[in-house]
């Protein structure tokens, strides 16, 4: 997904307000859920939003969503975020982000997610990584 930095997205300083960064990542993951599983996904929860380097008025803001794992009925969805200058010819990762997300039918009720499974190594990876993430939730959500 790409996105456009225009003034009304900014602040005062001229960078891409973080809330609308964070709208935009939550509807590229959820594109992205839904198009893996043929149906409505959403958001359960956000772990995080690292923001590494401010996005400016006039960049191009570009968002690549992946399935990281499927679980029952919930999925975990990474979301990079890079930040494109044209004028300079730059492209510098932003953002990382990871959100769950679940399957629901359209009385909202959730439903088995469709299966994902990893091939190549980075995928793998990710995989793997998605499983730790889980456990550290589902501790974090006990407390």
């Amino acid at each position: 997904m790409t996105e456009l930095v225009l003034p009304h997205h900014t602040n005062q300083l001229g960078n891409l307000l973080g809330g609308q960064l964070m709208h935009w990542i939550d509807i590229c993951a959820a594109l992205s859920a839904a198009k893996h599983n043929q149906r409505v996904c959403v958001t359960a929860s956000v772990d995080r939003i690292d923001f590494h380097h401010p996005i400016r008025l006039g960049e191009a803001v570009m968002l690549v969503a992946s399935i990281n794992r499927v679980f029952k009925t919930s999925m975990e969805v990474g979301v990079k975020v890079y930040a494109q200058n044209f004028k300079e010819g730059t492209k510098i990762h932003s953002n990382t982000a990871y959100l769950t997300f679940v399957s629901v039918e359209t009385n909202g009720k959730p439903v088995e997610a469709i299966d994902g499974i990893p091939e190549t190594e980075d995928e793998k990876r990710r995989y793997d990584q998605a499983l730790q993430r889980r456990e550290n939730r589902l501790k974090d959500r006990i407390k």
